[in-house]
């Protein structure tokens, strides 16, 4: 039987646009301000696991599509810099969809479109594994896209004959619709009270213009 370690190194992976879209869904907050760092050491503290490093992934808009978001984006991820997290960015990408209105017509809108994000922290997670980099990777999405990557690091345990364990953490209330951690993982639901107490409160938000008139 593969002994398990007395220290558990631990990787934090956050999918930024999911963990901001399952706390608005569950405690109604309207824009991330999640501090990844603080969600990370605390879960890692109440588990007893070493948190050697916090890798954080989101798409960002582009400047001329949605400049509010362009620049909560960059700001926030300047500060999360100098914390020592790790981030990894793409684009969004841009598609026409069609939207069907309330008196049932329908319109085209230019809508952004996240790609890569999940394909990006399931190849980070299985080639950290493979260079033995950490004992749990402790997973902040609640993608489903992300258990075939669990399971493929339950096949490089058995091979390289060492204990590793897969997690996901993810905000939980009554309001949730998706209740549901990532399938294969141990799952860690973050209840309000302890949210609020990682909240990062620098407001990374533009600040409003003031329209004038000549």
């Amino acid at each position: 039987m593969v002994a398990e370690p007395e220290e558990k190194r631990t990787i934090a992976f956050f999918d930024g646009q999911n963990l901001f879209y399952s706390a608005k869904e569950a405690f109604g907050y309207t824009f991330p301000n999640y501090d990844p760092l603080q969600l990370a050491t605390f879960i890692c503290n109440k588990k007893g696991w070493k948190l050697i490093e916090t890798r954080f992934y989101t798409g960002i808009p582009d400047a001329s599509d949605k400049p509010f978001w362009n620049h909560f984006w960059n700001a926030k991820l300047a500060v999360m810099g100098t914390r020592g997290i790790k981030s990894f960015t793409r684009p969004l990408r841009y598609r026409n969809k069609a939207i069907t209105l309330p008196d049932g017509t329908t319109c085209t809108a230019l809508v952004g479109v996240e790609k890569g994000i999940d394909v990006k922290i399931a190849l980070d997670v299985l080639i950290l594994s493979l260079k033995k980099a950490y004992d749990v990777a402790l997973i902040f999405s609640q993608d489903q896209d992300l258990s075939e990557a669990t399971e493929e690091v339950k096949v490089i345990a058995k091979q390289q004959e060492r204990w590793i364990k897969i997690a996901c953490a993810y905000p939980l209330s009554p309001t949730s619709k998706d209740k549901r951690g990532i399938n294969n993982t141990d799952w860690f639901q973050i209840f309000k009270s302890k949210y609020d107490s990682c909240i990062d409160h620098n407001d990374y938000r533009p600040p409003k213009v003031e329209k004038t008139t000549s």
